[in-house]
């Protein structure tokens, strides 16, 4: 895709939805990076089900601890791969709380370091958190990156590093959400709906649905 019509692309993205959110409900970086840890193989939706009852009783790494594991399965059981969520997020706590001082830190490296946190779910918290200009590329960025031609790669990875130089830095910000949105409710993975699709005429996808 050029360079012009990938601002084109963002900027129609941005008119539909100037200021998107994340679709995950969380107060505090704590529970976001529970909820977004949460989320791997499991819809936003799922997760705000289950973190609701859970939240109201463990919004920080020592509630979390003093809930213990026990009640904290039982409050995610709806989730996929519950038990090794929870002891994830258990570990999580613990390790918030000897290292950290209870904070979730600001940096990728030390976020990356906290179990059942990966690079995607990093790049999530520092975005959705703090405003910094990453890429979280989940399956719908990496189909959308790659089925449009804007920023097309074999892996995760590749498509993040290709976006952080092809995305003009206005997009930046909420880049990753207008992707993700526009993957979960538009270019979706069965059947794109071409048709209703602000960007069909930039996208280089052959087999459009219009």
């Amino acid at each position: 895709m050029k360079k012009s019509d990938v601002a084109l692309f963002f900027s129609r993205l941005r008119d539909v939805n100037p200021e998107p959110k994340s679709e995950l409900v969380w107060t505090n970086a704590y529970t976001l990076v529970v909820a977004v840890a949460l989320s791997a193989q499991a819809t936003d939706v799922g997760v705000n089900k289950a973190t609701k009852g859970l939240f109201a009783v463990a919004d920080s790494p020592q509630k979390m601890i003093d809930l213990g594991i026990e009640n904290l399965r039982a409050h995610i059981k709806t989730i996929g791969l519950y038990n090794t969520k929870a002891k994830n997020v258990m570990a999580m706590s613990h390790l918030l709380m000897d290292e950290f001082g209870g904070e979730v830190p600001k940096d990728r490296a030390s976020l990356e370091r906290l179990p059942g946190v990966g690079r995607k779910t990093a790049n999530v918290v520092l975005n959705v958190c703090w405003g910094e200009p990453t890429m979280a590329v989940d399956t719908h960025i990496f189909r959308v990156s790659n089925r449009t031609g804007l920023a097309p790669g074999k892996t995760p990875l590749a498509v993040e590093k290709k976006l952080l130089k092809a995305v003009p830095s206005e997009f930046m910000v909420y880049a990753h959400h207008w992707l993700i949105l526009h993957g979960r409710y538009v270019c979706k993975a069965r059947k794109p709906d071409c048709a209703a699709c602000k960007v069909a005429d930039l996208c280089n996808f052959k087999d459009k649905t219009v």
